[in-house]
């Protein structure tokens, strides 16, 4: 078997792409160095003709030259993008201290004022880009994310357009829009700001509560409770937050309540700071038309380099998503929208091991080499679960599993692995034991 040092590197202009840390039906984000400067970044990869065919370009430009003069706190940052003949490269700050939701499924539901000071970052967000004229019209969980330092980030403002041709796909198919404003989901049109307020709303709601306002396993049912807004707020929420709630949640984007408005809330304003930041002057966007316009020059090619010589270890430690603490720590049941263990089994057993443990837990299982894919053959609240694994040989005698949700909910990718793992017991090394 091939070891992970064996596999030649990947460039893409003045960036080393590394592993994949994030997945949708038409789009990957991937770590990644700046050779230049040593800096880490994340990289999202879009299918250029998948934008050409849905008449995207215009649209996208607009949105990412926009969204790259932002210099905002609580919103991922673009530094630039890239186009190949096939696909489109933005290149964002890299956010490392994962989804905000992992505290919820870790810890459960927030105190009233943890959830304040996170709804008042997102409402900083979303604030600021919509005074710059760009809405997100898809926030959700996956795009809420923290810094090292805990602070909130925001992701994929200016991708929209994007994201929501490839959730008109997924909605018909399997996800469930418990999100949505349902002026969106009644297809009447509708004003992205007061959309982007009402998830803003649902945001808090799951934040304080640990659980969504709306959920019904029946979609239409679903629909039905969204339009009316068809919602109890549970006992422990102040009667102030609650008001709050009420106003936000309101099912007529015309009365909804506004940002100015949210802004002047005595809920809101107990504790609140203004974001504090400096505008980036001298911007320039060209990067952003040359990879939207249908010109073949300033093309990027993805090409293969020779790895250097260097021990599987130290490769691991090097990388900030394989440091050898986290690597080699007892597993914790806490788990990501990825994890990874290690074994010191042959890799036909580790194979066959996991195999066992997916299929009693209904997960159809599709093999290739050292690669496997378990999809759920339930549908959840997004749809199917799907998980990724990928066995690679870091020493002679060692292998590490890495296991990353692909498709569905991160609650439930959660759930899979606590029952998952169990399985698994007696195949994981921990390198304390004798």
């Amino acid at each position: 078997m091939s070891t992970k040092t064996a596999r030649p590197r990947t460039r893409v202009g003045k960036y080393e792409l590394g592993k994949t840390i994030g997945e949708g039906s038409f789009a990957k984000v991937k770590f990644a160095k700046n050779v230049e400067t040593g800096n880490y970044v994340a990289i999202k990869i879009l299918d250029r003709n998948h934008v050409l065919r849905h008449k995207m370009m215009e649209q996208l430009n607009k949105e990412i030259s926009a969204m790259k003069l932002i210099n905002h706190p609580n919103v991922v940052k673009i530094f630039e993008v890239m186009a190949s003949k096939t696909k489109i490269y933005i290149v964002l700050e890299l956010v490392n201290g994962g989804e905000l939701f992992d505290k919820i499924a870790k810890d459960g539901r927030l105190k009233e004022d943890e959830a304040r000071s996170y709804f008042q970052q997102l409402i900083n967000a979303v604030d600021y880009c919509h005074s710059r004229g760009v809405y997100h019209r898809d926030l959700k969980p996956e795009n809420l994310l923290l810094d090292s330092n805990g602070v909130l980030k925001v992701s994929d403002f200016g991708l929209s357009t994007y994201s929501q041709q490839e959730d008109e796909l997924l909605r018909t198919a399997c996800g469930t829009p418990n999100y949505v404003a349902p002026e969106v989901l009644n297809d009447r049109g509708y004003v992205g700001s007061a959309s982007d307020i009402w998830s803003c709303g649902v945001i808090l709601f799951v934040l304080m509560a640990g659980y969504l306002p709306f959920d019904e396993p029946n979609q239409m049912a679903l629909y039905k409770k969204i339009s009316k807004a068809d919602f109890a707020c549970p006992s422990w929420f102040s009667p102030e937050a609650k008001k709050l709630l009420n106003c936000i949640l309101d099912p007529n984007p015309l009365t909804r309540i506004k940002i100015p408005e949210i802004l002047e809330d005595e809920w809101f304003k107990k504790g609140y700071k203004p974001a504090s930041f400096t505008e980036e002057e001298d911007v320039n966007v060209d990067d952003v038309a040359a990879a939207f316009n249908d010109s073949k020059e300033n093309l990027v090619t993805e090409r293969k380099e020779k790895p250097e010589s260097m021990n599987a270890f130290e490769l691991i430690s090097r990388s900030q998503s394989f440091n050898l603490d986290s690597l080699f720590e007892k597993q914790t049941g806490i788990v990501k929208r990825e994890t990874h263990f290690t074994s010191q089994r042959p890799a036909n057993e580790i194979m066959s091991k996991i195999e066992e443990a997916a299929k009693p837990l209904g997960f159809n299982v599709h093999k290739r080499n050292y690669k496997m894919k378990l999809q759920g053959d339930k549908t959840g609240r997004k749809g199917h679960l799907s998980v990724a694994t990928e066995v690679f040989e870091v020493a002679p005698s060692l292998h590490m599993v890495e296991l990353r949700k692909t498709g569905g909910d991160t609650l439930e990718f959660h759930k899979f692995y606590k029952n998952f793992s169990s399985g698994l017991q007696d195949i994981v090394w921990h390198p304390e034991e004798k």
